[in-house]
């Protein structure tokens, strides 16, 4: 009886330490683990920012704080498109709205900045600069500043 408690007990703590393990991944994916989740990923992107001049370290390397990305079509193609911020905290100031194709053969990036210290009575939309990465068409430059609406913060 007490050897089928202990095999209780450890096949309790199995299940509940790898439901633990699941809710910290989450299954999402965010654009800040796209480079590290896939070497394709990686190779796209480094194709994109090669050809940019003066780019943050944080946007070579899609490193810093992002949020879930979504599917996204454009043209009938399929996009994995989402946010990452320099730091949760200048995210207001420097973020980055990422697309990447499904077959993870094509990049586009909008790297939005606006100045720190914008007064909250000025709108960041008339302050912002806008510059887009991986020489987006039209439609993929509208999908990316859709994108960016969707922020309530964004006015």
């Amino acid at each position: 009886m007490t050897t089928l408690t202990l095999k209780a007990i450890a096949v309790a703590l199995l299940l509940g330490g790898s439901g633990l393990v699941m809710a910290a991944n989450d299954g999402q994916t965010r654009a800040n683990e796209l480079l590290t989740s896939d070497p394709q990923f990686r190779e796209t992107w480094q194709g994109v920012v090669k050809k940019e001049e003066r780019l943050p370290e944080w946007v070579m390397n899609l490193s810093g704080t992002a949020e879930q990305m979504n599917a996204v079509q454009e043209d009938g193609d399929k996009y994995l498109v989402g946010p990452l911020c320099e730091t949760a905290d200048t995210c207001l100031n420097n973020r980055l709205i990422v697309a990447f194709s499904y077959d993870k053969k094509h990049a586009y990036a909008m790297l939005v900045q606006v100045p720190a210290g914008l007064p909250a009575d000025k709108s960041p939309t008339r302050h912002a600069d806008y510059r887009f990465l991986g020489e987006p068409k039209e439609g993929m430059q509208k999908l990316l500043m859709e994108q960016l609406k969707k922020d309530p913060n964004w006015y």
